[in-house]
């Protein structure tokens, strides 16, 4: 039995498919978007509208942009020969947070995940492909997540890269900073172990 109007019913509905967003969190933003302004409901609704229509992909790293290059690769004082790959957009922003890598970036947009039906071909390895392939790139850094799909990602990759003579290499990693011994599992120990460096 619906308690509310068809409408408000359907708005909690659409609220309720984005991720990580439960029924009751649905509900909270549905009321909250009743609540607003007309003209404050029009431009948030307006700017999904703006997002979808115009957010496109970067034709040179396939990372979001508003149309034509995305902001780091129309920036010339970044590094061309070295290339990040990483699964999504939001890794981006995580690299870009640490303010350390000066390079380009490919964004996949997913990681192989047979489980999920993704194959190669459900992914943006082509265009990078063809970057490397164009000369000038010396570095490729696998910056998949180090999971069972990332692991696998970046093999599948880095074997791809091979016949063009680049280094591939994987970001480091191990125990955080800030964290336990104690606390860290048997694989992040033996992953912190093989990638220790000398003093």
């Amino acid at each position: 039995m619906e308690y509310f109007p068809a409408p408000l019913e359907k708005l909690t509905e659409q609220f309720a498919r984005l991720p990580g967003i439960g029924g009751k969190t649905a509900q909270r933003l549905a009321f909250y978007v009743l609540r607003l302004p007309e003209e404050e409901a029009q431009e948030f609704a307006d700017a999904i509208m703006d997002a979808k229509r115009s957010v496109t992909l970067c034709p040179v790293c396939r990372n979001l942009s508003a149309g034509g290059l995305c902001p780091i690769c129309a920036a010339p004082k970044r590094d061309s020969s070295v290339i990040c790959v990483v699964a999504d957009p939001r890794d981006v922003a995580a690299m870009e947070r640490a303010r350390e890598y000066h390079g380009h970036y490919h964004v996949l947009h997913g990681v192989l995940s047979p489980m999920n039906h993704v194959g190669p071909d459900d992914l943006q390895i082509k265009p990078l492909l063809d970057r490397v392939a164009k000369g000038g790139v010396e570095e490729v850094i696998m910056a998949t997540n180090p999971d069972t799909e990332g692991e696998t990602t970046a093999l599948y990759i880095a074997r791809l890269l091979k016949p063009f003579g680049v280094k591939v290499t994987r970001l480091a990693y191990g125990i955080p900073v800030g964290g336990h011994l104690e606390f860290a599992d048997d694989a992040t120990l033996m992953r912190a172990l093989e990638g220790r460096q000398e003093l």
